[in-house]
């Protein structure tokens, strides 16, 4: 799935000579986080955010509004906006979004085209539904985890069992183990009863395991992390 599908269209953007309060009320208004700075022809010049918003604005702004607003009046966002962000192509993954969202510790991407003009924004939220679209597991279902061995044909031998069954996947996905020459297979299931299934894939000699047990911590850390590429 690509960024363009998952991306907030509609962005709300604003001039660089913007106030910052002026900002901070759109924000507000708007339940949003992350505020893009953009020029006459849509091209991104920074992006604010309300942490931004709220370390710029002085301790007595908290204490006296009212008498701390002509003090921070002439404050403009292209005075504490960050210049440059870090951007993504429209034509990328959503799994090349959450990896450089991850790495790179923001809250949101600006979605970019190739004349830098401003195209939408993909935020955590618009990932966590695209996802959830994904897994299908936004329907009832049961998670299943099955233990393999690390050999051609486990997982069709797994699907092949469930099918059998009548029993109609929300996804699947094949995961690491912390033992040598293993995967952990997570399937969604849309159905409340798997004990059929159960002992049937038990029958044929995997290891289920309780999916509520399962803690990244117990995975083998890389020894050096994955550079993002921007």
């Amino acid at each position: 799935m690509f960024v363009s599908r998952s991306m907030t269209r509609k962005v709300i953007t604003v001039d660089q000579e913007a106030g910052i309060l002026d900002a901070q009320e759109l924000m507000a208004a708007n339940k949003i986080r992350h505020l893009p700075i953009t020029d006459s022809d849509q091209q991104l010049i920074g992006v604010v955010t309300d942490r931004d918003i709220r370390s710029a604005l002085p301790y007595e702004f908290y204490e006296d509004p009212q008498g701390a607003k002509e003090k921070i009046s002439a404050l403009k966002v292209s005075d504490i906006m960050t210049r440059d962000p870090i951007t993504i192509s429209p034509t990328y993954t959503i799994q090349d979004a959450l990896l450089l969202i991850q790495n790179s510790k923001v809250g949101a991407l600006p979605v970019i085209d190739d004349n830098k003009r401003l195209t939408g924004i993909i935020s955590v939220r618009d990932l966590l539904r695209a996802f959830i679209n994904v897994l299908g597991i936004g329907e009832p279902g049961t998670l299943l985890c099955v233990l393999v061995e690390e050999q051609v044909g486990q997982l069709k031998k797994i699907v092949d069992a469930i099918t059998e069954e009548n029993i109609s996947f929300g996804s699947v996905l094949v995961a690491r183990y912390w033992e040598e020459n293993k995967r952990a297979v997570f399937t969604y299931l849309l159905t409340l009863n798997v004990v059929h299934v159960k002992k049937k894939l038990q029958g044929l000699g995997f290891k289920l395991l309780d999916p509520m047990e399962w803690y990244l911590d117990q995975l083998p850390k890389n020894e050096t992390p994955p550079q993002s590429s921007e």
